[in-house]
């Protein structure tokens, strides 16, 4: 099916993102990989390539480009590629939402330079060890004292926390206030106090930095609020739909993409003396994958359309992160078994698509957390 969401210019830039993953990305990460954490020089290099905040204003040093679909290329040629590393969605199309909309004339001036140089990698950490997806439930703290906040608390499965030199903290500010008393923060690399713990050791996305972080009396200003105090959930909540859209759009492409690989595997390996592609079990499930990725794909542009037009709902991108992501997982785990003992080996990309896509069924909200907004939504 030809897809009718992108331009001419579109699909030019992602020409461009092709290289500048061939030539910036692909040499590194199995390095990367080994080391559980990418280069800044990648960062920087992106930032060079106008790769990150291409919405941001270019008095900002911006691309000033508030077309979605180009987060969208970007997104999906990282996911085809295998390329987990760089953790550019959480920094374009998770914190760049926030960095815009709620940030102030000064704090615009103060940060968005760097956020789109790469000089200045960012994170948001919501995840506490015993509140995940119950964003209600966070227990750390910033308490207003003076002409400061001192935050207290810790988080954990922070994407980008090791490199991150600006934190989006999810505190209460009035832990007697519930859901009203939830605001945000920006915690800046070297404020007294505020530490890393380890880089986590996970089953995949080995070159994505994933840390703890602990805020042991940290005395942020007042000047790093973002938007209003008391209002955090709310700007979580709003926000949160373009996260997960991000994330089911990755999942369609990391799907195909190893779909893709597969089907050229069926192709060319053989057994019993013919392509393993031609014995009809085998050809049933790739026909049964093709159609569901077929359909998938109406719906997931049909979602970047509507997102690129401020019409997306909670609705919506729930469904689109829930049907994604169960079904990357169920294709990479069907192409495993297509290769044989080849797919259990790290050598072939599908053994590592296999790893990756297990915690995309869990991050930005679980499948069961998505079902739960698409039922109460009926009723």
């Amino acid at each position: 099916m030809a897809r009718e969401i992108f331009t001419e210019e579109h699909e030019a830039f992602r020409d461009m993102v092709r290289s500048f993953i061939a030539k910036e990305i692909a040499p590194h990460h199995e390095q990367w990989e080994r080391d559980g954490i990418v280069s800044r020089e990648v960062w920087l290099a992106a930032g060079r390539q106008g790769l990150l905040g291409i919405e941001v204003p270019e008095e900002y040093g911006g691309g000033g480009n508030t077309d979605y679909r180009y987060y969208v290329v970007l997104n999906e040629e990282l996911a085809r590629a295998g390329v987990s590393g760089p953790g550019f969605a959480v920094h374009n199309d998770i914190n760049g939402s926030y960095l815009l909309r709620l940030t102030n004339e000064e704090q615009k001036r103060r940060w968005l330079p760097g956020y789109c140089s790469g000089e200045i990698i960012t994170a948001i950490a919501m995840t506490e060890p015993a509140a995940g997806s119950d964003l209600q439930g966070i227990r750390t703290t910033a308490i207003p004292d003076g002409d400061h906040y001192v935050l207290n608390g810790s988080k954990t499965f922070i994407s980008n926390g090791i490199l991150a030199d600006l934190v989006i903290v999810v505190a209460k500010t009035d832990p007697d206030a519930g859901h009203k008393g939830v605001s945000l923060l920006v915690v800046e690399r070297g404020m007294e106090g505020f530490e890393r713990g380890r880089n986590l050791e996970k089953v995949g996305m080995h070159a994505q930095d994933t840390a703890e972080l602990f805020f042991n009396d940290v005395r942020v200003p007042k000047e790093n609020l973002l938007g209003e105090e008391g209002m955090g959930f709310i700007y979580l909540m709003q926000n949160l739909a373009r996260e997960r859209l991000s994330i089911g759009v990755s999942a369609q492409a990391g799907a195909e993409a190893a779909f893709e690989q597969t089907l050229e595997y069926c192709r060319t390996r053989e057994a019993f003396g013919r392509p393993i592609g031609k014995f009809q079990h085998n050809r049933f499930t790739l026909a049964e994958m093709k159609t569901e990725l077929t359909v998938t794909r109406a719906f997931t542009d049909e979602c970047v359309d509507k997102e690129s037009r401020g019409e997306l709902s909670v609705e919506e991108a729930a469904m689109l992160k829930y049907w994604n992501t169960e079904l990357l997982k169920r294709v990479v785990d069907r192409c495993v078994q297509l290769y044989g003992g080849y797919g259990y080996m790290t050598e072939y990309p599908i053994a590592k698509a296999y790893q990756d896509a297990r915690i995309q069924t869990i991050f930005g909200g679980t499948t069961e957390i998505m079902k739960e907004i698409i039922g109460r939504s009926l009723l």
